[in-house]
């Protein structure tokens, strides 16, 4: 006979109307769950961050996490059953498990467009702002730049090319900055673009995300590194910055050509940042308002347990932050897949709303030209721990917006 366990020892669910529940520990085969003063068997064992039945499920009704579908049953399922769709239950068979797996899956992807009813829209309405402010101790930058919680002397791999010379660089440099106290690191940025010798079909972006990166506030001071021949100069570079009038006179930089031997341009480029040193340690934080805080939501390698424990707390203390002023950026495009009725649930206005599907589409026909769809997202990975498709990781990825914080 397996063991018997109240459900809230064992298990969570995500919402007050879900239909399944995520294991909270791996559940043996034949253990018995109480849940809401009735029991019932588990028909297979659970892994860890896996989902199980927990009312009866009709085949063709929808599975549901947040109270919101992520797959359609393909059969009845009862209570206590595993559920998994294919691609789970192929992850999982090369996973030399201990147990057997169920022998096919009882549910199938849940995958539809979103249509948003402009007839029955109604904005949303955003978290009152404090009437009081607060403050941290940051870095205020001149020239509109912003206010910096960090201070940093970064080497920045303008193309593909130089990226192993900026790491390099960077590794070289570590024990320059090793005793100063307003010195945060010297750090390598470095990325896949631009090399080779075609011009990249994402040029403005790879420019703008460049140009970013040359002013943003957690930046002491840039050196930035090409040969000079690539499809991505350090010339295009500052041209796209004179011309979009990025603040560039307000930071300390240097665009740097590599010439010559691997070794002697390390050298040139250590004596850069060893002259950069004093000036950037002579940069002292300020008390600065929570108003200037810009808080980045961005994938934490995800699991099923994310979108009920970290997801949620970084929701809350964003929403604090936009309560004092400040701002976020809410995950990933292609990690809002599949959780567009809750991202809209709260939004300010229809054009927000349009413009956000319409950057959902945008991101399904580029991935589409590659010959991938977005429902490839989830990777061996996250299927092992819990992430069956890519409705459910997104659903997860979204609890990052408080309910109370509109888009």
């Amino acid at each position: 006979m397996g063991s018997r366990y109240d459900f809230a020892t064992i298990g969570r669910l995500p919402g007050p109307t879900d239909n399944v529940a995520i294991a909270v520990r791996r559940i043996e085969a034949g253990t018995e769950i109480v849940y809401q003063g009735r029991a019932f068997v588990l028909s297979h064992t659970v892994l860890e961050g896996h989902r199980f039945a927990v009312m009866p499920i009709a085949a063709g009704e929808p599975l549901l996490s947040w109270g919101l579908p992520f797959g359609i049953a393909l059969r009845d399922i009862a209570p206590g059953e595993y559920v998994c769709n294919q691609p789970m239950l192929d992850e999982l068979s090369l996973r030399h498990l201990d147990f057997p797996l169920p022998p096919a899956p009882n549910f199938r992807n849940w995958m539809t467009r979103y249509v948003l009813d402009e007839e029955t829209f109604q904005p949303g309405t955003q978290v009152p702002r404090y009437d009081h402010e607060r403050f941290f101790f940051g870095y205020k930058r001149e020239g509109g730049r912003g206010v910096g919680t960090r201070n940093y002397i970064v080497i920045l791999g303008t193309t593909a090319e130089t990226a192993g010379f900026a790491r390099a660089l960077a590794e070289r440099c570590q024990g320059m900055a090793a005793h100063c106290r307003q010195i945060d690191g010297i750090v390598a940025v470095t990325h896949t673009e631009g090399g080779g010798t075609r011009r990249p079909n994402n040029l403005s972006l790879l420019l703008r995300t460049l140009a970013g990166f040359m002013v943003h506030p957690n930046v002491g001071a840039i050196l930035a590194v090409d040969f000079g021949s690539e499809p991505v100069t350090n010339q295009m570079l500052r041209q796209y910055m004179e011309e979009h009038n990025y603040p560039l006179s307000h930071v300390l930089h240097r665009f740097f050509s590599i010439e010559g031997s691997f070794q002697s341009a390390l050298l040139q480029g250590e004596a850069i940042i060893r002259g950069w040193i004093e000036a950037v340690e002579g940069m002292r934080r300020s008390e600065q308002s929570l108003a200037h805080l810009k808080i980045a939501l961005q994938c934490g390698g995800s699991d099923a347990f994310s979108g009920i424990s970290g997801n949620p707390l970084a929701a809350y203390v964003t929403r604090e932050i936009i309560r004092y002023g400040g701002s976020a950026n809410l995950a990933e495009t292609d990690e809002l897949i599949g959780a567009e009725p809750y991202v809209l649930q709260n939004v300010r206005d229809l054009e927000t709303a349009r413009r956000f599907l319409q950057t959902i589409e945008r991101f399904k026909t580029w991935a589409d030209w590659h010959g991938h769809t977005a429902e490839g997202n989830p990777s061996g990975g996250n299927k092992f721990r819990g992430l069956y498709n890519i409705a459910i990781k997104s659903l997860g990825a979204a609890m990052k917006r408080h309910p109370e914080v509109r888009l």
